[in-house]
């Protein structure tokens, strides 16, 4: 019974890697170019700039919220930068202050969150949509350019055959999963997350755990706000609709649960991945869009049941043995 509860428990964790492969299986069969190392590399292109915001993400569903505002944070980042760059800023000097700012708009939604008791859905949410206007008025609604290629050469670029932004995901993945795993402050995640009440009580400045998720959310955001500013080299006011979707979904597929407290970072990767193998192939196989649209939120459907169910099962079995002792 004890070896059957851990292989159940290692396919709850780690079965999100056959869907994976049976994805890249079902395209590969569906459509004779899938399977190479160009479409490889466009599908990794492609997912980086979600992958860095899902990392953010991550840490935020850990302790229990969720961040709803990263696509505009990416958005209005994006065009900070860029109007800084037009009217003759330094490339330094504008990707700090950019980031700088999406760290104060996660300090604004964290103290929200943590001040004022505010809802992690509805605090995000107002930033989402107070943002997104922004960025609208901030613009006319017209697109930023005109401020040369300096940024260009990193979304454009590749070193060893492997694009810039892809290497930039893999590095803060490996910042995240190391804050995690290796720090104090990554065991505060998961134990605000798993329990908040015990937390405080054992000591832990929740408030603070809760504000450093939220803060570096943002700035990961303003990253990935700077990612696509140097692929498309131009500010766009309706850029970053549907990441935090997207982002969630990665997570959620990864493994993290939305009760927070669990989950592996590292998995998110895959989660990551499916994501984008699932759009690239559906556009490979000439799917419409429409369909694309409704596969993708039934996928988030099929992820957030699949992390109730699964957390209560990994519960059950955790927990089964000595139920049955007693």
């Amino acid at each position: 019974m004890e070896k059957n509860n851990k292989m159940y428990l290692w396919l709850l964790d780690y079965g999100i890697v056959l869907i994976l492969g049976l994805l890249i299986v079902v395209f590969s069969v569906a459509s004779s170019n899938f399977l190479s190392f160009s479409t490889l590399t466009t599908i990794l292109r492609q997912v980086s700039i979600i992958g860095i915001i899902s990392v953010g993400a991550g840490f935020v569903i850990l302790t229990s919220g969720i961040d709803l505002s990263v696509g505009s944070i990416a958005c209005i980042s994006s065009l900070t930068c860029a109007i800084m760059l037009k009217h003759g800023y330094s490339i330094p000097v504008s990707i700090a202050v950019t980031l700088l700012i999406s760290i104060v708009y996660g300090l604004f939604t964290g103290s929200l969150v943590c001040f004022f008791k505010m809802s992690p859905l509805i605090a995000t949410l107002g930033m989402m949509t107070s943002l997104r206007g922004a960025g609208y008025i901030i613009t006319d609604g017209l697109p930023v350019f005109g401020f040369g290629q300096g940024l260009s050469p990193f979304g454009r670029g590749y070193l060893l055959g492997i694009p810039y932004p892809v290497i930039l995901m893999v590095i803060v993945f490996a910042i995240g999963i190391f804050i995690l795993y290796k720090t104090p402050i990554g065991r505060h995640v998961y134990g605000v997350g798993g329990n908040e009440e015990a937390s405080r009580l054992s000591g832990v400045n929740v408030t603070g755990v809760k504000m450093f998720c939220y803060a570096f959310c943002a700035f990961l955001s303003g990253v990935a706000g700077l990612v696509l500013l140097s692929r498309t080299n131009s500010g766009q006011p309706s850029a970053g609709v549907g990441y935090e979707m997207s982002a969630i979904t990665a997570v959620v597929l990864g493994g993290i649960s939305l009760m927070g407290g669990q989950g592996k970072l590292p998995l998110v990767i895959v989660g990551v991945l499916i994501m984008g193998v699932l759009s690239t192939g559906m556009l490979m196989c000439n799917i419409n869009d429409y369909v694309q649209q409704v596969v993708t939120g039934l996928v988030l459907l099929a992820a957030v049941a699949f992390s109730y169910v699964s957390t209560r099962l990994r519960d059950k079995l955790i927990s089964g043995p000595s139920s049955a002792h007693e």
